[in-house]
């Protein structure tokens, strides 16, 4: 499982992905841009579900409120990622209940 960490989220992710073919490892990664490029699979918040909410408190300070007393919300809706070319040049078959559950499948 690769972290969500900033050094490698933006300068290296291209890296680990390879690395990770290279040796054969499957990985899961956090974020749905990772599976997109090539990692096996991706399962994390919905970046777009948490920048809709965050719009929300936003309009809610502008209207007055002070941001003390808004509570702290996590993240409620994730997104399971599949990629299934990627499983192929692994050797993996991914299990129907894995890709009935998936959010997504790229083929």
């Amino acid at each position: 499982m690769v972290r969500a960490d900033p050094l490698v989220l933006e300068a290296h992710h291209k890296r680990v992905i390879g690395l990770a073919l290279k040796y054969r490892l499957p990985a899961i990664y956090w974020l749905r841009s990772y599976a997109q490029a090539g990692g096996l699979l991706s399962y994390g918040a919905d970046l777009f579900a948490v920048h809709h909410r965050s719009a929300y408190y936003v309009d809610r300070i502008l209207r007055g409120a002070r941001p003390a007393d808004l509570p702290v919300e996590e993240p409620t809706v994730f997104s399971l990622i599949v990629n299934l070319k990627t499983a192929h040049v692994l050797g993996l078959r991914i299990p129907r209940s894995v890709l009935a559950r998936a959010n997504e499948v790229l083929q």
